[in-house]
């Protein structure tokens, strides 16, 4: 029968050819089996340069692995797959074969799962001392339902005016960046009751999350009523004495100027401060330059956080080395904190879960690369119902309770936003530091 050869093999025999050399063909090189080898001999005299064996080398390895590539699997070898892997899913090519007699040479190599549809994935083996390659398709899925960050539990419309349920509610997925909300019932905004709406969400894979709810239209918004009760800073240090903790608060421009001198004599270790706020433009605290600089000189240890609604990796960078342009080198006690937490209308911002997950890794990357670290700021629900695993960074944990039950790791609790101290005239935010946890 007549050989046929690829034009790898070609393009490889000219090239050698053209340094002088000629390949002497083995059983192995033809297109049933593996290329094994090239048996290169003088034609000439002479010496060959190390460019021209470098590049005989490489169109060797080229041509084998073109027609390695080509085969399809040896009768009796086994490689069936796995075909309901979960989008974002961490598992590796030996992990999605369920079924297999192969030796698997790039077995710990993981698969690409970030977007969903059937991809092809390079399996490189060894079967009866002979090795193959070649593709093995695997589908990728999102079964996963929308998560619900903000139930709508306060809808009250204001007779006259329009209404958009978006404006009420918060929802978020994994993977669609932009699910799409419905609901059942009618508010008729000029009428004044209370109206019995039942929502869905449903994601691009018609994942669905339902839930029931009450728009409620009056003449006028009620002003809220403040009724809770403050803590003072004494009582609260009295209440958590212990090994391993220390107690500090955290501050911003809403408590207005601040004696330090006294939040120190009060029993404060530390304070965390807003840097700045990020919105359209990154804006700086109006009180952070005089509140780092009289904390500092009250022998606080000190920290900053920047609040942020950034829902781009540019815009998370740029928050970021904003941050290190303001510190300047300045050393903290604390690592830079990530403050995200607009999740009542989340939907606006046309990112998953993943996606803001992702954002967060960002801006921790962004600091070690300046000789910062990064923590990572969240209530007890978001930590639970939205954050990953992020456990190589600190976290802050916001959960205003007596005692707090969330079972993940914190380095820091902030148990009260309706703290009392004394140097500070209103409420500020009371947190807990465990000295035993890395900070790092």
């Amino acid at each position: 029968m007549k050989k046929k050869y690829c034009i790898a093999c070609i393009a490889a025999f000219c090239m050698l050819t053209a340094c002088g050399k000629s390949i002497v063909h083995t059983p192995e090189t033809s297109e049933e089996t593996l290329p094994a080898m090239a048996e290169i001999t003088e034609e000439k005299p002479g010496s060959v340069s190390a460019a021209e064996t470098e590049a005989v080398t490489a169109a060797v390895s080229s041509v084998q692995e073109t027609l390695a590539v080509s085969q399809e699997p040896p009768e009796g070898a086994v490689l069936t797959t796995d075909n309901s892997v979960e989008v974002y899913e961490e598992i590796t090519l030996g992990e999605l074969l369920l079924d297999s007699n192969v030796q698997l040479e790039n077995g710990e190599e993981l698969v690409d799962t970030s977007e969903t549809g059937t991809f092809d994935v390079t399996v490189s083996y060894t079967y009866e001392d002979k090795r193959y390659v070649h593709s093995i398709s695997y589908t990728v899925s999102d079964t996963t339902a929308p998560t619900l960050l903000n139930s709508g539990w306060n809808v009250v419309i204001e007779r006259g005016e329009s209404f958009d349920l978006n404006d009420y509610v918060g929802f978020a997925d994994n993977y669609d960046r932009a699910p799409v909300l419905t609901y059942e019932g009618a508010v008729d905004t000029n009428t004044v009751g209370n109206y019995p709406l039942t929502a869905s969400v449903t994601d691009a894979s018609g994942n669905v999350t339902s839930w029931e709810l009450y728009a409620e239209v009056v003449d006028e918004i009620p002003v809220p009523e403040d009724n809770n009760e403050r803590l003072p800073f004494e009582y609260f240090t009295e209440q958590y004495a212990g090994e391993n903790v220390r107690f500090g608060i955290d501050v911003s421009t809403w408590q207005g100027d601040i004696d330090f001198e006294a939040v120190r004599n009060a029993g404060c270790s530390f304070v965390i401060m807003r840097i700045g706020h990020y919105y359209d433009e990154i804006t700086m605290d109006d009180c952070y330059l005089k509140n780092m600089e009289a904390a500092k000189a009250a022998g606080l240890d000190v920290g900053v956080y920047i609040y942020t609604t950034a829902n781009t990796e540019e815009k998370v960078r740029e928050n970021a080395r904003w941050i290190i342009q303001q510190l300047d080198g300045q050393v903290l006690d604390f690592p830079v904190v990530f403050d995200w937490e607009s999740f009542s209308n989340f939907q606006k911002y046309g990112m998953s879960i993943h996606d803001l997950n992702t954002l967060f890794e960002v801006f921790a990357d962004e600091m070690e690369q300046n000789g910062y670290s990064a923590m990572l700021y969240s209530s007890k629900n978001f930590l639970e119902n939205f954050w990953y695993d992020h456990s190589e960074v600190p976290v802050w944990l916001a959960h205003y309770t007596d005692q707090t039950d969330y079972a993940g790791a914190y380095a820091m609790w902030q148990m009260s936003c309706f703290g009392r101290i004394d140097g500070i005239a209103g409420d500020v935010d009371l947190n807990i530091l465990y000295t035993d946890q890395a900070m790092e």
